[in-house]
């Protein structure tokens, strides 16, 4: 089964057996009714802050929504092809472009505190980004092409082997630099 169309179906499961509404669910995310039920029927796949956000209001970390894999005690290597598989997200919670591929590199480690992915960024020629923020932690380090990263009112270029570390509190946005592709190593802590 495609990740992507497991995301709004695990969403739908958690926030009915914690018997939470969706209007519920909107409030404390400050999103709309009409935004969950786009994802909770895989019509729309959520950008990163939302799917924090509903994971927050959930009391479920991040990769809940992301693998479904078995619990592995221990240590969890990622062998060179094995994170193939992707979810794509869009760049808004009410747009279904998808511009950025995650590769988890931790999915079979269910009791995680933190998210670690290879990241594909499309070219996208646009220039309006709606800058999101959620609770937490984001490392990064560039491994193809440049990134621009903006972060509250700073604007941050990187180029490869540059990286960043910022509380994703602050309103933020990552994008390729120039709408050229990138290839980025990220690590999202995200509490509980």
């Amino acid at each position: 089964m495609d990740c992507t169309n497991i995301i709004g179906e695990k969403i739908k499961s958690l926030r009915t057996l914690k018997e939470i509404s969706i209007e519920e669910l909107a409030e404390r995310t400050e999103l709309t009714v009409e935004q969950i039920r786009r994802i909770e029927e895989n019509v729309d796949i959520p950008s990163l802050a939302p799917l924090v956000k509903i994971a927050r209001v959930l009391g479920v970390r991040l990769g809940t929504f992301l693998d479904d894999q078995d619990n592995e005690e221990g240590a969890v290597v990622c062998r060179r092809g094995e994170a193939d598989d992707t979810v794509s997200f869009s760049n808004n919670a009410v747009d279904a472009r998808q511009h950025m591929h995650y590769h988890s590199l931790s999915r079979s480690k269910t009791d995680r505190h933190m998210e670690p992915f290879v990241i594909d960024i499309d070219a996208d020629k646009e220039k309006k980004y709606s800058l999101s923020a959620h609770e937490g932690e984001e490392f990064i380090m560039v491994l193809k092409g440049k990134l621009e990263v903006n972060y509250g009112k700073q604007t941050y270029v990187l180029d490869e082997g540059d990286t960043i570390y910022y509380d994703s509190i602050v309103p933020h946005h990552v994008h390729a630099y120039n709408g050229q592709k990138a290839q980025i190593l990220a690590v999202i802590y995200t509490p509980i």
